[in-house]
C-alpha cells in the first residue's frame, strides 16, 4: 500500500525545503521516500535541487495537481514501478486550493485501495501570514491573494507553521494559538524545514487520522483565478559564458536576485518567490531564492569553484504584468553580467499568467 502525502501552502512558504527535509527523515525511519514537484510552467529549480539529494524525484508541470490529476497519478506509479518506493510527498502549487475536493477525496475514491492519503497539509510562512493580517487589522478589503491564502488554511487537515526560526519564541506562541483558534479542525504544528527543529511533529501529524476531510469548500472560483492572475509567472534558462578567467556563479545569481527584490520594492509589486540555480560544466550548481520583495535572497547551496560556463533556470512568481516581469528579469541579468564578466543569452521572455482552473474532478464530502 503507498502512502501518498500532499502538501499546500502559499508560494515561498518552504514546501520544498519542507518536503525534502521530511523525506529525508522518513527514509532514516526505514521508508523508500519519492516526491514530486508541480509548476504551471517547465524547468523547475526545486527539481534540480531534490534530485541532488533525493533518489526518486518527478514532476508535474504545465498545470496544478487538480487539473492534471491523471498526470499526478501517472507519476506516482511510474515511481512505484521504478523505484519501490512506499511513500510519496507531492507539492502542489503555491497559488492552488480546494484540494480537499479535487485531489485528496478523488483519490481517495478512485485509488482508495491502492493508496492511503495522508492528512492535507498547509505549509505556513509566519511572517507572510503576518503580512496578510496586517492589511487585515488597517481594515483593507481582502484582496485576492489574502482570499487564496485563507482558503488553503480553512481546507487543512495539518496547518504545518514552517520558518520558526524566522521569528521570536512569543510571536511563533501567538501564532500558534491563534491559528489553532481560528481552525480548531486542524492540527497546528510549527517547526523549522531548514534547521529541522520539531520536524517530528509534523511527521507524527501525518501519522494521525484528517481532522478537516469533511469540509465543504465553497470556493469562488472567480476569485481564485483572479489571485492567480495577480502573479506573474517566468520559468526562463539562460547560457553563461565568462569573459574573463572565471565567474562565482552564486555572486551572479546573487545580483540577479537583489536586483528583483529592489524593483519588486519599489514597484510595491508582492514576491510568490524567486528562485535561481546556476549548473557548472562539471555538473556542481548554486541555488539562491527571495521571497519578500526589499528583502535579501537566501542562499541555499553554493557552487564550490569559480567556471567560465553555466546554465541559469529562472523561476519567478510575482504580482505584475508578465511584460513588466520580462523587463525587470532582463534588467536584473544585465546587472549581473556587468558584476560578473558574464556574457549570457537568454531564451525568448516566457511570463505568463495562469490560466483558470479547471478541475478533472469535484467531489463533495461524503453525505453532503
Amino acid at each position: 500500500m503507498i502512502t501518498l502525502i500532499p502538501l499546500t501552502g502559499f508560494l515561498g512558504a518552504g514546501k520544498t525545503t519542507t518536503m525534502t527535509a521530511t523525506a529525508l527523515a522518513l527514509q532514516e525511519q526505514g521508508r523508500e521516500v519519492a516526491v514530486i514537484t508541480n509548476d504551471q510552467g517547465v524547468e523547475l529549480v526545486d527539481t534540480k535541487l531534490m534530485r541532488s539529494k533525493l533518489h526518486s524525484v518527478a514532476e508535474v508541470t504545465g498545470g496544478c495537481f487538480c487539473c492534471k490529476f491523471e498526470d499526478l497519478v501517472e507519476a506516482v506509479v511510474a515511481l512505484v514501478a521504478s523505484d519501490g518506493v512506499d511513500t510519496v510527498i507531492a507539492e502542489a502549487v503555491g497559488s492552488c486550493t480546494d484540494l480537499q475536493a479535487t485531489v485528496v477525496r478523488p483519490l481517495r475514491r478512485y485509488y482508495g485501495e491502492r493508496m492511503v492519503v495522508a492528512p492535507l497539509t498547509t505549509v505556513v510562512d509566519p511572517l507572510r501570514h503576518l503580512a496578510f493580517e496586517r492589511a487585515s487589522r488597517r481594515g483593507e478589503p481582502e484582496s485576492d491573494l489574502s482570499y487564496l491564502f485563507r482558503q488553503q488554511l480553512t481546507e487543512a487537515d495539518v496547518i504545518a507553521v514552517n520558518k520558526l526560526d524566522t521569528v521570536t519564541a512569543e510571536r511563533a506562541s501567538a501564532l500558534l494559538d491563534q491559528l489553532r483558534t481560528q481552525y480548531p479542525n486542524a492540527s497546528v504544528v510549527g517547526y523549522s524545514a531548514g534547521t529541522g527543529a520539531h520536524l517530528d511533529s509534523l511527521l507524527r501529524a501525518w501519522a494521525a487520522p484528517a481532522t478537516n476531510e469533511a469540509v465543504r469548500l465553497d470556493i469562488d472560483y472567480d476569485r481564485y483565478a483572479a489571485a492567480e492572475a495577480q502573479l506573474a509567472w517566468m520559468n526562463q534558462e539562460l547560457g553563461l559564458d565568462s569573459t574573463g578567467t572565471g565567474f562565482d556563479a552564486a555572486a551572479w545569481a546573487h545580483t540577479v536576485l537583489q536586483e528583483l527584490s529592489d524593483w519588486a520594492a519599489r514597484q510595491g509589486a508582492v514576491i510568490g518567490h524567486a528562485k535561481l540555480t546556476v549548473e557548472l560544466p562539471d555538473g556542481d550548481f548554486a541555488k539562491l531564492s527571495l521571497t519578500q520583495a526589499g528583502a535579501d535572497p537566501t542562499l541555499d547551496r553554493s557552487a564550490g569553484t569559480a567556471a567560465t560556463a553555466g546554465r541559469a533556470v529562472i523561476n519567478a512568481r510575482i504580482a505584475c504584468e508578465p511584460d513588466a516581469l520580462d523587463r525587470a528579469v532582463t534588467n536584473a541579468v544585465a546587472a549581473a553580467d556587468r558584476a560578473q564578466s558574464v556574457t549570457s543569452s537568454a531564451t525568448s521572455p516566457v511570463s505568463f499568467k495562469p490560466s483558470y482552473p479547471r478541475p478533472v474532478h469535484r467531489l463533495a464530502p461524503a453525505g453532503a
